[in-house]
């Protein structure tokens, strides 16, 4: 069968209606699932559903049309995994199964009143840094093969989205974009974005025609997700899955009822949302069942209602503390104390009551450093919040924890009255550990950053400071510090940087002072031997030494270092005093009274300072 070419495809399938004129009078119903259904079908194939078009084209075809005589009008290529970088490259591969999965769609849609949609799903590894050329490589191929209608569909950023729309309406100004995202009952992508939000911004473009929602969240919860954004005049799409998966006998399986499913979807339209259809688990007896009751529907005004929007209480912000210090030009000291290995905490709460007692104003607890397990610091910021009115700063790292375990936390921290939050990428699990305990990289700090913030706009009465941190002593600091700005554009207020070690290490942060809006802690470890400079030097990433201090540790015995570990702190503290909002103090070895004796140090010599001046 030969590719239909642009203007000859929309009469082949079978329809002579422009999409948005037939949206004025219609609900637009889609398909179901192919993927699932098609592997239902298939469980002896070794391969995925959109290689069938090549080597089973017969059972694409088959579920096609049963959608399409179940009642859809519009069905979506099975294509949804097929991008440049799935396949490896492969660009030939990528043509050919492409214009295959068009063919098919095509042929299943002739005679027919049905509308065919080019199906693009997400391409892996599309994040800020990756390529815009595999996006246009696809959408130029759609274009080649005539495609009209266009469904970008599972998304979880709009990463390059608006980007390729426009593109698409430069080359075909008729095209129909549909972009849909993949949004968690929480109301958040996997990637941490708000779905509304989402859905917002790329109808805001003016190049993208409609937008909603499919997959990962059943049909009940996608209504009341859709509720947000009813009423706003927007052309809406909503694509359920059948339910939430179940695993029987090794398979992953969906058992929703058609039933529940067609009415669910009948209420969706009742809010104004004018294309529906299934996703995972969706057969075409849900889309035959939906078709049965969306007739009635139509004959029915479009039902408009106020948006049901997650508004904060009028409750009057608690006071942030730590924040409000920083804002009137308070220095302030917060230090840093590990979190046991085990379940003794009696050292480490012995200090945090030395240091309290030491006049710190924070202490931050890290989370899992170098990626192995310590007591959570979520537990232990609120137990210090709680035991001794102390202001925590937990970390928080992406590693081991997905968007759903993450916004718990967030909530229990915010409940026990912890309001400042250090996000952090985390460190890997150490390799050999790796086949056991799995890391869990949802996100990344920027993206956590940006959930936080959103979280803050749109639940949470007493909002989270978020602080990020800056590696002064990274080998290319431009790269950095645009990081860093780009923190800052997710919603980061301040920076605890890595230990100032060396004169480079100064500088960078010179740099960062006058280049970040943002608060800035000054990272201050001190060295406690010639051993540990040493060690820090060459096992710890981040930390960098310079050759001068660790020379001036050699041949000295414990009580020299220790003096000479407060001389540097001080000494250090005074040169960056100038260009930071306070210092964080990274405690080695729980030797707390040595922090005492270096916050007392760095008190006079600021004072001291301050009476020269």
């Amino acid at each position: 069968m030969r590719n239909p070419t642009a203007n000859e495809t929309q009469t082949e399938v079978g329809h002579t209606m422009n999409i948005k004129t037939y949206l004025q009078k219609n609900i637009l119903l889609f398909d179901g699932g192919m993927g699932a259904f098609w592997a239902g079908r298939n469980r002896d194939a070794e391969f995925v559903c959109e290689m069938a078009n090549l080597r089973r084209p017969e059972s694409v075809l088959e579920i096609h049309k049963a959608y399409l005589d179940a009642g859809a009008k519009a069905i979506k290529t099975n294509t949804f995994g097929l991008n440049a970088v799935s396949l490896g490259g492969q660009s030939e591969l990528l043509r050919e199964a492409v214009s295959a999965g068009w063919k098919l769609a095509v042929e299943a849609a002739a005679g027919r009143e049905a509308f065919v949609f080019a199906d693009i799903g997400p391409i892996p590894q599309m994040g800020e840094n990756s390529s815009w050329l595999p996006m246009k490589e696809l959408v130029d191929l759609w274009l080649e093969l005539g495609a009209e209608h266009f469904l970008f569909e599972t998304q979880s950023s709009a990463h390059c989205l608006v980007k390729a729309a426009e593109y698409i309406k430069q080359a075909n100004p008729q095209a129909f974009i549909l972009i849909s995202f993949a949004v968690q009952p929480s109301g958040y992508t996997r990637e941490g974005f708000s779905g509304a939000g989402l859905i917002r911004e790329v109808m805001a473009s003016g190049a993208v025609d409609a937008a909603g929602m499919n997959c990962v969240s059943g049909a009940y919860h996608m209504r009341q997700l859709m509720k947000e954004l009813s009423g706003e005049g927007l052309c809406l799409s909503a694509m359920p899955n059948a339910g939430y998966p179940v695993v029987v006998d090794g398979q992953t399986v969906y058992d929703g009822d058609p039933g529940y499913f067609a009415m669910q979807l009948s209420e969706l339209a009742g809010l104004g949302v004018s294309m529906l259809g299934g996703c995972c688990g969706t057969t075409p007896e849900h889309i035959a069942r939906a078709a049965d009751l969306l007739k009635q529907r139509r004959a029915l005004p479009v039902k408009r209602i106020t948006p049901e929007t997650n508004k904060k209480a009028t409750v009057s912000p608690r006071k942030n503390r730590l924040w409000d210090k920083m804002e009137h030009g308070t220095k302030i000291f917060a230090v840093e104390l590990d979190p046991p290995k085990n379940a003794e905490l009696s050292k480490f709460m012995a200090g945090a009551w030395t240091l309290k007692g030491a006049g710190v104003d924070a202490i931050t607890v890290a989370d899992c450093p170098i990626g192995r397990a310590r007591m959570d610091s979520s537990l232990l910021a609120c137990k210090l919040r709680r035991e001794l009115d102390v202001d925590p700063i937990p970390h928080m790292t992406c590693r081991d924890r997905n968007l759903n375990a993450t916004k718990a936390l967030l909530l229990g921290l915010n409940v026990e009255g912890v309001d400042n939050v250090l996000v952090i990428t985390g460190d890997p699990i150490p390799s050999a550990e790796r086949d056991e305990v799995k890391s869990v990289f949802n996100f990344n700090s920027r993206k956590l950053a940006g959930f936080v913030r959103q979280l803050n706009e749109t639940e949470l009465d007493h909002p989270f400071q978020v602080y990020g941190a800056l590696n002064v002593n990274a080998r290319n600091f431009e790269v950095e510090l645009k990081r860093a700005k780009q923190k800052v554009e997710a919603g980061v207020c301040g920076f605890l940087t890595q230990p100032v070690l060396t004169s480079e290490a100064f500088e960078n942060l010179k740099r960062a002072h006058g280049e970040l809006n943002a608060k800035i802690l000054g990272g201050i470890i001190p060295v406690v031997s010639y051993r540990n400079a040493c060690f820090m030097q060459s096992e710890i990433s981040g930390i960098n030494v310079s050759e001068e201090i660790i020379e001036l540790y050699k041949d000295k015995d414990r009580s020299e270092c220790e003096k000479l570990a407060v001389d540097l702190s001080v000494r250090i503290a005074k040169e960056i005093a100038p260009y930071v909002d306070g210092f964080y103090l990274m405690t080695p070895f729980l030797r707390v009274n040595l922090m005492v004796n270096i916050i007392e140090g760095i008190r006079k010599a600021i004072a001291s300072s301050s009476l020269e001046e």
